[in-house]
């Protein structure tokens, strides 16, 4: 057990880490409907790209993606390996329900340790800077959602 750390400890790290970054570009987060495990639209009909997703995804500073996950990323070392692998994530998943999974993981699991990057209210223990802010802007979903459907 010696080097591993907790999820809930993770989850407090990443949380920390946040709320040190700078705020998203427009605060609150863009309307969206959750219709069972996905949101059908893209978030204020935006389009996504996957090359600046694949940047948010390995930049440990924008979205910490490599925290917790595993990614053909592989200029990055040390991956975590707390959660699913996002390897073949567009396979698993479509557009939709990977946009659920960004947008506020907990919608589908109350105790999952990812952060909801583009929910704003009913949050605990939110850094100042991220105050009624989301931590991914829609555009920066969008982009994060583009590449993983793209890992098939």
């Amino acid at each position: 057990m010696r080097g591993r750390v907790s999820g809930l400890a993770l989850a407090t790290l990443a949380s920390g880490l946040l709320g040190a970054l700078p705020a998203a570009q427009a605060a609150g987060s863009a309307p969206y409907v959750v219709s069972g495990d996905r949101i059908e639209e893209p978030l204020l009909g935006l389009r996504g790209d996957p090359d600046r997703g694949r940047a948010i995804v390995a930049d440990r500073r924008a979205g910490l993606c490599l925290l917790c996950h595993q990614a053909p990323v592989p200029e990055e070392r040390s991956p975590g390996n707390l959660s699913t692998d996002l390897a073949g994530a567009g396979s698993r998943w479509t557009a939709a329900q990977l946009r659920l999974r960004v947008v506020d993981a907990r919608r589908l699991n109350a105790t999952s340790v990812m952060p909801a990057f583009h929910r704003t209210e009913g949050l605990n223990r939110v850094g100042a800077a991220w105050r009624d802010r989301p931590i991914l802007d829609a555009q920066q979903v969008e982009d994060v959602v583009a590449y993983l459907e793209r890992l098939k």
